[in-house]
């Protein structure tokens, strides 16, 4: 269990990292320039090596578990963008940093350690089409859709792709779960998700998407882990898990509503000047 728990705590601090590394390499050219800037590119590897991270904690640990950690990168997010982007940090995001991370220390241990199981019959299939039905979605609302539209939907991708990684793992390794049709749903969620999400970005406000995304990647994973894929709460800590999660998610969404957090994913200098960049909350 440890092992698996450090790399879901390692997955959320090099999305962190990621996001403002990104940040910083978006200030530095504007446009298509941008993502050719070295520290943009390592930024995007940091992000595989992340998801990669999250695909070995799912392997052994529940989906409420992994999602809440990893959706506690905006942790990490703020922390950073204060030293680093000196960006603005309040009170409320101090209190909700203590807050996430005493809460996921009640989450991790109600949790422990629980083997993937087989998902149902059926559950393939309907993985796929649940992941084509986003897919579409986001191609339809790419263009023109309102914000929140595109965040849920972002929100949704990483939730099927996280889904279907937790559900591949019960058939073995990691190149087992690439062979395999569930592997369709995690890149085709993980896809629809990150471009759904970056369009919010751009088009809406930071602090709504970011709590959006973070909050569905939490719930929906979650509940589906619990009801559909075998994953359980320990006896006696049904309501402190419960409880933990419901402190996790607030903490999150108000560091999602710093102004860290949006320096951080929008690229906003403290002069004012906005570049934007692409990156990922959780």
């Amino acid at each position: 269990m440890i092992g698996s728990l450090l790399a879901a705590v390692a997955s959320s601090i090099g999305y962190g990292i990621s996001t403002i590394m990104q940040a910083v390499g978006a200030r530095r050219a504007r446009g298509l320039g941008a993502v050719l800037q070295p520290l943009v590119v390592a930024a995007f590897v940091l992000d595989g090596l992340a998801w990669l991270l999250s695909l070995a904690a799912l392997d052994h640990l529940p989906l409420f578990v992994v999602q809440a950690v990893i959706a506690a990168s905006l942790v990490v997010v703020v922390l950073l963008a204060r030293v680093v982007l000196h960006a603005t940090m309040r009170r409320l995001d101090v209190a909700a940093v203590v807050a996430v991370v005493a809460a996921l220390v009640v989450v991790a241990a109600a949790g422990g350690e629980q083997p993937a199981v087989h998902p149902p019959d059926g559950f393939v299939g309907l993985t796929i089409t649940a992941a084509g039905v986003v897919a579409v979605a986001t191609l339809a609302a790419y263009r023109s859709g309102p914000p929140v539209l595109l965040a849920v939907l972002g929100g949704l991708g990483y939730s099927i792709a996280a889904i279907a990684a937790r559900a591949a793992h019960a058939d073995g390794d990691l190149l087992d779960t690439v062979l395999q049709p569930l592997a369709i749903p995690i890149v085709v969620g993980g896809v629809a998700g990150a471009l759904a999400y970056l369009r919010a970005l751009e088009r809406g406000s930071v602090g709504t998407a970011a709590a959006i995304v973070s909050v569905i990647e939490v719930v929906v994973p979650g509940v589906v882990g619990l009801t559909v894929l075998g994953d359980f709460v320990r006896d006696g800590w049904a309501v402190p898990a419960a409880a933990a999660l419901a402190v996790a998610l607030v903490g999150c969404v108000a560091l999602a509503t710093s102004p860290a957090n949006a320096a951080a994913e929008s690229g906003d200098t403290p002069g004012g000047d906005d570049v934007r960049t692409p990156a990922r909350s959780g």
